[in-house]
């Protein structure tokens, strides 16, 4: 690559991980019956399309399960941890209040030195990162970056509220971005629109040592519905036109895994067949910023996605933001 040519960020490596505890249906059914919640594998899955989730267990982390899908994307890529000079994570549910759940897996990772941050953008947080990422090595900063979206989402639900509960679950996805002299991340466009802050949150925090307001996710599930169609339908055509090409181009389309409904909608919108939209929200419900990053792998590993197919990446979250990131593998 010459010091004058233009510097462009692909996808080399992708990874995941998923903590040991599947719950299906039928056992999350059964355990919130035990409480008193009424709930039916049928109800679930018609209204979600989720069949089965993955639960941490207390000693699994965000960044235990971040440290995983990293070390998995660089085994996919063969690519040795020291190759890395940046560390983005996506997370709603880090570690700690500080340090960032970045630096923690940089540390897990046995390297020091490159820049580690997280990224806050809730269920878009994935293609945030990835934009990030993507323009730090653009302008030279970076030459192998990791981005990782992980979450523990179980930790902050309301198991008494049977419409959040049953939506959501652990997991983490990583991908390296290696600088190229070759096409690969198209375009992207991000957006945020805080007056909407208020239909999906976990509105609290710590002070002096005690819980201020609620430790627990709330959603209106209904309006989540109704703007996240909308507005992934025209952050995904904004984002084909910003690469100069037209929603016929797409490829597969790999969207937040929020909800089966939320995706077919999506799909019809867009103009995608069915087929050719990536869905794993049956396996793993709603992992809020490692949901992009865990379809992406899945459809990588399985052979769906191959070299020259073009993708598009979206996400919609609380905040409320969403985006989209168009790839060329």
């Amino acid at each position: 690559m010459s010091s004058t040519a233009r510097v462009y960020s692909r996808i080399v490596g992708v990874g995941s991980a998923l903590p040991e505890r599947l719950v299906t249906n039928a056992m999350l059914v059964a355990e919130l019956g035990e409480r008193g919640i009424e709930t039916s594998d049928d109800w679930i899955l018609a209204r979600t399309g989720i069949s089965q989730r993955y639960i941490a267990s207390p000693e699994v982390t965000s960044s235990v399960l971040g440290a995983r899908a990293a070390r998995a994307a660089l085994d996919y890529c063969g690519m040795a941890p020291d190759a890395i000079d940046l560390i983005i994570v996506a997370t709603s549910t880090p570690d700690y209040v500080f340090p960032s759940t970045a630096c923690l897996v940089q540390r897990d990772l046995g390297i020091s030195g490159c820049p580690a941050f997280d990224v806050q953008a809730v269920c878009s947080g994935f293609v945030y990162a990835l934009t990030v990422a993507d323009a730090l090595i653009a302008n030279g900063s970076a030459k192998n970056a990791l981005v990782i979206g992980a979450e523990v989402f179980s930790r902050i639900l309301d198991w008494s509220d049977r419409g959040t509960c049953v939506l959501f679950g652990d997991g983490a996805g990583a991908v390296v971005l290696s600088a190229s002299d070759r096409p690969g991340i198209l375009a992207s466009k991000l957006h945020a629109d805080g007056r909407h802050e208020g239909l999906l949150r976990t509105a609290g925090n710590v002070s002096h040592g005690a819980i201020v307001g609620t430790p627990f996710l709330t959603m209106d599930g209904q309006a989540v519905f109704k703007l996240a169609v909308s507005m992934l339908d025209q952050v995904g055509r904004e984002t084909v036109q910003a690469a100069g090409l037209t929603v016929a181009d797409i490829d597969w389309l790999v969207p937040h895994q929020a909800n089966i409904r939320i995706l077919q909608a999506t799909g019809r919108k867009l103009g995608v067949p069915a087929e050719r939209v990536v869905v794993t929200v049956d396996q793993h419900a709603n992992t809020s910023a490692a949901s992009v990053p865990l379809a992406l792998d899945t459809a990588v590993r399985d052979g769906r996605i191959r070299e020259g197919h073009r993708v598009m990446l979206q996400g919609v979250g609380g905040g409320f933001t969403w985006g989209s990131v168009f790839v060329q593998f």
